[in-house]
């Protein structure tokens, strides 16, 4: 029986597509099968350094995906969240608290257990937020920084902010600035009488307390690199509220500053993170606040952050002062009562 059979003709050209189409088959057989997830992650600028030498390459081993870091400024993460929420790109986020609120508010954040992120059960109180809509990783803490030429013996109470010596000489943070509440709180429990818990509601009896400060404030400033240079220079000899993870480098690279905590404790400044409501690969995401916040990873990171580690088996990093208590803010409360503040700092704290 003769049969015929359909011609199909092969040109040149499309033989070297077929033949490299087959040749890549052959060669990448595994890009085939499944492609190596990716997933995206912001933060801030300045952790990118650890992120990307610590964090990241043990993250990318363990899980065989890769990791994106866009470093950059909280208020940012909290728009590109804002801009993609129908779409979202990032799957997990690291904020200052204060702009965690907002983000919870919005309906950005896709809150996480203990059955998903085991290592939350490992950490200190007051770390784990909103029924667990984001969580803190890290505690850089904020007290008084001092020049150690101006101040040999140091800064052992903040009361001593107030003493005639230091007629000129204090620096206060702008109550624009997060780390601005710290000093009015202080004032306010030094003035009530009240625990730091309590002091921080009574905003009445902080105004009344930094106001009997005016004759000792050289300045009140926006930007801390600028009270730095004051106060590494001796012009000024204490800068309230001052973060650990800023004035530890600067005493590390021989300034001559240090980071008192006086008797009456430092504050809590926690660096928090949080899956993206409706981001790529969430079991990513849990995976890697998982792996953030475990003792291996914390062990590492504390040092380079001077800050305190969340894990409660973490002890603090050498180098780091003695902290016998530090103690946790509301932000919920500074949140709903911050433009009003500000309104009032402007009006009754001008120098």
């Amino acid at each position: 029986m003769t049969g015929t059979f359909p011609t199909t003709t092969l040109n040149r050209r499309s033989f070297l597509t077929v033949a490299a189409g087959a040749a890549a088959a052959l060669s990448m057989p595994s890009i085939l099968r499944a492609q190596t997830r990716e997933m995206v992650v912001g933060g801030a600028a300045s952790h990118r350094e650890w992120v990307e030498g610590i964090l990241i390459p043990a993250f990318e081993a363990k899980h065989d995906c890769r990791v994106l870091f866009e470093g950059t400024r909280s208020l940012v993460n909290l728009e590109k969240m804002q801009q993609n929420r129908d779409r979202p790109y990032l799957s997990v986020v690291q904020m200052d608290d204060p702009v965690m609120i907002l983000a919870n508010e919005a309906g950005l954040i896709e809150p996480i257990s203990a059955g998903e992120v085991p290592n939350l059960s490992a950490l200190v109180p007051n770390t784990v937020h909103a029924d667990g809509a984001w969580v803190n990783y890290l505690r850089p803490f904020q007290a008084i920084a001092y020049n150690t030429e101006a101040l040999p013996d140091g800064i052992g109470s903040w009361t001593e902010l107030w003493e005639e010596r230091m007629a000129g000489r204090v620096i206060l943070p702008s109550l624009q600035n997060t780390e601005g509440v710290f000093p009015l709180f202080m004032a306010a429990a030094l003035q009530s009488g009240k625990s730091l818990e309590d002091a921080q509601y009574d905003i009445d009896a902080g105004f009344t307390k930094l106001q009997s400060l005016k004759p000792n404030i050289l300045t009140i400033y926006t930007q801390m690199p600028q009270a730095f240079n004051l106060l590494e220079t001796g012009e000024a000899w204490a800068v309230a509220g001052a973060l650990s993870s800023f004035t530890m480098p600067r005493q590390n690279d021989g300034a001559p500053v240090a980071l008192a905590v006086p008797s009456e404790g430092a504050f809590a400044s926690p660096s928090g993170v949080c899956v993206v409501k409706g981001g790529p690969h969430p079991d990513l995401a849990r995976a890697w606040i998982d792996d953030l916040l475990s003792a291996q990873i914390q062990e590492q990171i504390v040092g380079p952050t001077f800050s305190l580690s969340t894990n409660a088996s973490v002890p603090a990093p050498d180098g780091m002062p003695s902290i016998d208590s530090i103690h946790a803010v509301d932000w919920q409360n500074v949140a709903e009562n911050r433009t009003a503040w500000v309104e009032r700092w402007d009006r009754e704290m001008a120098i």
